[in-house]
């Protein structure tokens, strides 16, 4: 290689020889990595957790596409589409309304960057994992957190949340429909006009629950809303869905003080995709191929309707109750009318140890099933049916494995 650089260096003048001495005046201390000389492996398995969920084929054909500039126009088109796709699954007709680059986590935190400032007092009801990150991220910014604390499968009433309200006045409340980490539905109607009474904005989480579940942004009087592409919809993770309604733009336009992330401010973000009238400005490089997935998915609900996605998984989930019931399992949450319709947690059968079901599961029947998260933690085994894995027969698939793995890994035999 070096002889072949000299001998160009003859040719092409000092400027190519500077280059080639430079190239080899340092020995290099490390080697291709061995595992990289292999062939990628990806193993085929049906993903039953709370989410990633299995990508849809289309999703999948979507991803394999080439490169265009994030800039181009035609990829300005596709972020249109992406904005209309988000305003029909949110029920919204928000303007501010737009993907993130990043995950749900990313979209949590460009809500509350936007939203929030030092000092702003903020509500935050803590009934899972999620309001646990919710309260952390407050309290990084330097709002003043005022955490509900519920035990996992718990959730929040009106009356509650209106003693909240009163004595502590939140510019923002937080609220999760879809509690993964145990598998609770918080009811949202009557809600955001209980907020909007007192001065406060209403934020939720839907990450485990869009598309699976109905909600309806604007007529809820959800001021923020946000969700990720992994579940329901069956993309990549990586982008997430956000829209403000017209209070929460004006809190973001008003505020005093610069949000304390420049990646996630809302005004640029805003302007990026389209959302300001102004002719669009450079602010980061979007995910393209991730928007292409993004962009399927959408329009996969579009086709299907957002009616029959509720009902497809309503009716899935049903059927999954009573299958595991039959093998004499007990679901965490008692109250039928607050289960999840996208995840449902299991409390852990006596005798067992969940890690060893899971395991079991995974490497008997290569089906990913999970355990709790955060305060669920030990408590309970999750099993998700997301999108295009919402089938009875995956149902059955995953009803024959723990019914086997119930067999082999009970702690009484041992």
């Amino acid at each position: 290689m070096f002889r072949a650089l000299a001998r160009a260096s003859a040719t092409l003048g000092p400027q190519v020889a500077g280059w080639a001495r430079t190239m080899a005046t340092r020995q290099l201390l490390v080697a291709p990595p061995e595992a990289l000389l292999r062939p990628l492996f990806i193993p085929n398995r049906l993903l039953l957790g709370p989410g990633p969920s299995n990508l849809a084929p289309r999703v999948l054909v979507a991803g394999g596409q080439q490169m265009i500039g994030h800039m181009h126009k035609e990829m300005f088109q596709i972020m249109d589409d992406i904005k209309q796709g988000i305003q029909y699954v949110f029920q919204t007709k928000n303007p501010l309304t737009l993907a993130i680059s990043g995950s749900g986590h990313c979209a949590l935190e460009a809500a509350l960057f936007n939203i929030l400032e030092p000092g702003d007092p903020f509500l935050v009801g803590v009934n899972g994992i999620w309001g646990q990150r919710a309260a952390d991220i407050g309290e990084r910014i330097g709002a003043r957190v005022h955490p509900m604390i519920k035990d996992p499968g718990n959730h929040y009433t009106l009356q509650e949340l209106e003693e909240a309200l009163a004595q502590h006045k939140p510019v923002l409340l937080f609220l999760t429909q879809g509690e993964s980490s145990s598998g609770v539905l918080q009811p949202l109607d009557g809600y955001g006009e209980l907020c909007h009474r007192y001065n406060c904005l209403l934020l939720v989480d839907s990450v485990a629950s869009l598309c699976g579940t109905p909600i309806y942004m604007d007529q809820q009087g959800i001021d923020v809303l946000y969700s990720g592409s992994q579940k329901v919809l069956n993309s990549p993770p990586g982008t997430s869905l956000i829209s403000f309604s017209d209070k929460a733009k004006n809190k973001i336009y008003t505020r005093k003080t610069k949000p304390v992330s420049f990646y996630l401010d809302m005004k640029w973000l805003a302007n990026i995709w389209g959302c300001d009238g102004k002719p669009r400005i450079y602010h980061h490089t979007t995910p393209v191929v991730s928007l292409y997935s993004l962009r399927e998915s959408l329009a996969l609900i579009a086709e299907q309707g957002l009616e029959n996605s509720w009902r497809q998984h309503r009716e899935v989930t049903a059927y999954l109750h009573g299958r595991l019931q039959g093998l004499g399992l007990q679901l965490f949450v008692k109250d039928p009318a607050l289960r999840l319709p996208t995840v449902t947690s299991v409390a852990v059968p006596a005798g067992y140890d969940w890690r060893d079901i899971v395991n079991y599961v995974m490497d008997h029947f290569d089906i990913e099933i999970t355990g709790g998260l955060g305060p669920s933690m030990g408590k309970v085994l999750r099993i998700g049916l997301l999108g295009c894995n919402a089938t009875r027969e995956n149902v059955d698939r995953v009803i024959q494995a723990l019914q086997e793995a119930l067999q082999r890994c009970s702690r009484n035999k041992l």
